[in-house]
């Protein structure tokens, strides 16, 4: 029986980390509606790219994390993000075949189907209606998504992170 060592964990954390960073930079509210998920594209990513590494404990670990950094009820991202780390992991093997676009498209629905959780979990103790203005992030992310995934597969390659 071999033993299969981690190599170079620490780049995930360290794009993640970045991720972070993106979420919480101060902007315009004009361009706060249409700023991509970067959380969650990146997490998906790792979790396409090492599904035995990153699942649904991180998911809503990072989730816990985004709900404090955005000031968020507890728990909101972290269910939001759970349910799509779920829906990945189900199809993580057909996703890694699919084209870029195709890709695109399904991290595109996946985050309109995050929004719609956190948007409708925010929503259950306000009057507030926003239109649909808060699915915005998704086509943003879903266009993004084939930048970022080159970006990610060639920092996991230089790195040979496994």
């Amino acid at each position: 029986m071999v033993m299969q060592r981690a190599h170079n964990l620490w780049v995930p954390f360290v794009t993640l980390l970045i991720a972070f960073m993106l979420s919480a930079l101060p902007m315009l509210e004009w361009v706060q509606w249409g700023w991509p998920e970067w959380v969650l594209m990146v997490f998906l990513y790792w979790v396409i790219a090492l599904p035995q590494r990153f699942g649904i404990g991180w998911a809503f670990v990072l989730g816990l994390l985004l709900d404090l950094l955005q000031g968020t009820h507890l728990g909101i991202n972290a269910l939001a993000m759970v349910v799509a780390t779920f829906i990945v992991i189900l199809m993580y093997r057909r996703l890694r075949m699919y084209r870029l676009w195709q890709q695109a498209f399904v991290i595109c629905v996946l985050v309109v189907i995050y929004q719609c959780i956190s948007y409708w979990l925010q929503g259950i103790g306000s009057n507030a209606s926003s239109g649909l203005w808060f699915l915005l992030p998704a086509p943003i992310s879903g266009v993004l998504w084939l930048w970022l995934f080159v970006v990610l597969r060639g920092i996991r390659r230089a790195f040979k992170v496994a």
